[in-house]
């Protein structure tokens, strides 16, 4: 045997054994890509976790949010509800003071219908008692210029009825008799 056949024997057993020998050792870059498989997928799950725990504060947000602006609503329909119980009560006071109001000024219409009944009275009586006190002292002149200066509508004015319960003539039916004893 010569040496290149034991060289070629050699290689040959040595190809052999390393076809059928199982490495010990794992191809470091299978070990690489596992090592950053696993990274990964904890920086998913990190990525995850993170991101629920954002969207569960944004739902708190939203849903505080929520509630107060129902709590906002309902504390504005409440006064909304409150105000218009102020407005129906406002109205009824207000027709209450628009009657009253308008029952008073009838009030003081009828008021001022009798202030200028009496004045217009008082007036006839002043003129009355002018003509009264002319007739008994005999100056009829005086008292027909009197008569005429008084006009036709004062003597309307004359109390009808006696104040004084002698059974004397009113006012009116004196004028009456001193007016038609001058004319």
């Amino acid at each position: 045997m010569s040496h290149s056949d034991d060289d070629k024997q050699t290689r040959g057993q040595l190809q052999h054994d390393a076809e059928h020998e199982k490495p010990n050792k794992s191809n470091p870059v299978v070990f690489y890509l596992m090592i950053l498989f696993a990274a990964a997928f904890v920086l998913l799950l990190m990525s995850l976790m993170m991101q629920r725990r954002a969207n569960q504060e944004a739902i708190d947000n939203l849903q505080q949010t929520s509630n107060s602006a129902t709590e906002s609503l309902q504390n504005t329909i409440a006064q909304n509800e409150a105000l218009k119980e102020q407005v129906a009560a406002l109205e009824a006071a207000q027709s209450v003071d628009q009657s009253t109001i308008a029952s008073q000024e009838d009030q003081i219409n009828d008021l001022q219908d009798q202030v200028d009944e009496l004045t217009q009275a008082s007036t006839a009586l002043d003129w009355f008692w002018q003509i009264n006190e002319a007739y008994v002292r005999g100056r009829y002149s005086l008292a027909r210029s009197l008569i005429e200066e008084m006009g036709q509508e004062l003597p309307e004015s004359l109390p009808r009825e006696s104040a004084t319960d002698n059974d004397r003539f009113s006012p009116y039916d004196r004028y009456q008799e001193i007016y038609e004893a001058l004319y």
